[in-house]
């Protein structure tokens, strides 16, 4: 639709301009367009809003479903259990930074208790069970409390609950401030958790079980909000779901077809035409049959062997696929997924990696600021007075975390010798990187350093030589498989 000026326009322009304005411009996507060939697939498409599509009879149903397979198959568990050894590994390390009065003494102590605490709660082994349960439940809830018979200073401890223990159980009304078990202030913050006591799957459990109301500042719920305004957490392998069960299907249904070609030795066929005279036979008859034995079939019959059919030379590919396709909804590549990396070279492997081990340092961030953050207040508040470290002003601090080995150690020092040398990076970065305290290894070093010169030992001696090329074509054929590898790559 054109644009007229209003300066020295005829009564003409000015008729169509004005006939212009009653025209309705209406912009048309393919997708919004409701066909014949995709109405089916797009029939289940709703308005609803993120806790109205998420809502308990929902959850319930998926997380049952997300059990089952994460229970009943191999890929499934070693996906979700790969993911919760690589985001939580051995466990987060405290580093503390206080820089007022005696924070060095303050630091090292907190450090230290916290350690020996994580160790007493066993602090990694439950971190890796609520990740292992916001993939396949959806979310995962803990509870902050005072254990009196826990071997440590501190009293604090966790109590990993799961998700259908946080719930409006049938007994109480409907209330408008709440979304299943999850009662919000007129802000939108949680105010507070029912919980029930017994799990609704025991013996004990039901629906008018006892509910316990558990204030927000001692509840941990850790769920990632794919949606704005999502109150209640749904399982990170949904997607995948689908994709699990027809790998089992087909996988069951292959082994079966061979199973039933294999079984069946000699099948007997006739060679009459229909209406001609054949020996009868009576139908599905079996015949034993001995090694190295002469055998006569009935007159007009023709044995013959079943062919195997299956599993067919694309059985390998589909299973390939239909992997890698699970796997994304995750970030994660097929050789990590299927713990199979015989399809990979170098170069893809290390560049398969990298979005995989962003997604790591995503959810790491994630546990930082809604799990260890709230469990390092509570344990703070407790330490200051049993360790009398008096008022903290300004306690920042940092999490450490494993790092990730590098396939090859000799290239990842050489560059990193080249990033200390060109100062694009620090010690701190590159320790931090190795999931290490650069102040503790540093000590630890100058301890090394001075007990190496007090033995008489040099730091050659000390230090193993580096591995040298048989030859110079050895050399040479190793900088030629790399170019090979990344060109293999980019093509």
């Amino acid at each position: 639709m054109g644009w007229w000026p209003f300066s020295k326009r005829s009564k003409r322009q000015g008729f169509f301009a004005k006939e212009a304005q009653t025209l309705v411009l209406r912009a048309k996507f393919d997708a919004a367009q409701s066909t014949s060939d995709n109405r089916r697939h797009w029939a289940n498409a709703d308005g609803l809003s993120a806790d109205a599509a998420a809502s308990a009879e929902v959850r319930r149903t998926l997380r049952n479903r997300s059990r089952y397979e994460v229970a009943n198959n191999s890929y499934a568990r070693g996906i979700v259990l790969t993911l919760a050894n690589d985001v939580i590994g051995t466990g987060p390390r405290l580093q503390m930074l206080l820089a007022n009065g005696d924070s060095a003494e303050a630091n090292q102590t907190i450090e230290r208790e916290f350690a020996a605490w994580a160790k007493a709660v066993d602090l990694p082994a439950k971190l890796r069970t609520m990740r292992m349960a916001r993939a396949q439940d959806g979310e995962a809830f803990a509870v902050l409390f005072s254990n009196d018979a826990l071997d440590s200073p501190v009293k604090l401890d966790l109590k990993l609950i799961e998700a259908e223990q946080v719930t409006a159980a049938m007994s109480q009304s409907a209330r408008s401030d709440g979304i299943d078990g999850i009662v919000f202030d007129e802000f939108g913050n949680p105010k507070e958790y029912h919980v029930l006591k017994q799990h609704p799957g025991g013996g004990k459990g039901g629906l008018d079980a006892k509910v316990e109301k558990v204030p927000a500042a001692s509840m941990i719920h850790w769920f990632r909000a794919d949606r704005p305004g999502q109150s209640r957490g749904l399982p990170d392998i949904l997607p995948a779901l689908p994709l699990f069960a027809q790998l089992r299907r087909y996988t069951l249904a292959v082994i079966a077809a061979a199973e039933s070609a294999a079984n069946i030795a000699i099948f007997m066929k006739t060679t009459a035409p229909a209406g001609g005279e054949a020996a009868e036979v009576e139908p599905m008859a079996t015949m034993e049959f001995e090694p190295n034995m002469a055998v006569f079939g009935p007159e007009g019959w023709e044995p013959t062997q079943i062919r195997a059919e299956q599993p067919a030379t694309t059985y390998g590919e589909f299973k390939r696929e239909i992997l890698n396709e699970i796997a994304r909804c995750l970030n994660m590549p097929y050789n990590i997924a299927a713990c199979n990396s015989s399809g990979y070279n170098y170069s893809s492997g290390r560049l398969d990696h990298q979005t995989y081990f962003k997604s790591i340092r995503v959810d790491q961030a994630h546990c930082e600021a809604v799990v260890l953050d709230r469990i390092l207040t509570a344990w703070l508040a407790e330490a200051v007075k049993v360790f009398g470290l008096g008022e903290l002003e300004d306690a920042t601090h940092q999490w450490f975390w494993d790092g990730h080995e590098h396939v090859d150690p000799a290239k990842e020092a050489a560059a990193q010798e080249k990033r200390l040398g060109n100062h694009t990076t620090t010690l701190a970065h590159e320790y931090a990187r190795a999931g290490k305290d650069w102040e503790t290894e540093l000590r630890q070093r100058a301890k090394e350093v001075t007990l190496m010169k007090e033995l008489g030992l040099t730091t050659a001696q000390a230090v193993p030589a580096p591995a040298k090329p048989e030859s110079a074509d050895d050399e040479e054929g190793q900088k030629e498989q790399d170019a090979q590898d990344n060109g293999s790559r980019a093509a």
